[in-house]
């Protein structure tokens, strides 16, 4: 690991999949910051989001282990399809994984959690 990186390779491998997987199935960007949060955690959860190259179509989630802190900002195209409910959920979903001690489980149950729900429902069309 390198140093204050909290993964291995494999784990980051592991968690880039899972990232690369629910971008393709919910059509969002999604990304994951965890370290120090500087300052409110939401204030700085916020600022990171605003910084991404795509903020309307993006979901943050930051994780603050040392502070115990997790936060999620969707932008204003996810929120079309993901509701502040369903966010609650991935929430909670994360938190008990992180409470096991297991952050990368968490965090991939978290993401797969949110692309699943994210995703833009399918469009039935009726034959001719």
């Amino acid at each position: 690991m390198a140093a204050g990186d909290p993964f291995s390779s494999a784990e980051r491998f592991t968690l880039d999949e899972a990232i690369r997987k629910a971008e393709q199935l919910c059509r969002a960007e999604i990304s994951v910051f965890v370290g120090k949060a500087t300052g409110e955690p939401r204030r700085f959860a916020t600022s990171l989001h605003n910084s991404l190259v795509a903020p309307a179509r993006s979901v943050l989630i930051m994780v603050d282990p040392e502070a115990r802190a997790l936060e999620v900002v969707t932008g204003g195209y996810v929120r079309r399809t993901l509701t502040d409910g369903e966010v609650e959920l991935a929430v909670i979903t994360m938190q008990s994984a992180f409470a096991e001690g297991d952050l990368v489980g968490g965090l991939i149950r978290g993401i797969h959690f949110i692309a699943d729900h994210a995703r833009s429902p399918e469009t039935l069309h009726a034959g001719e």
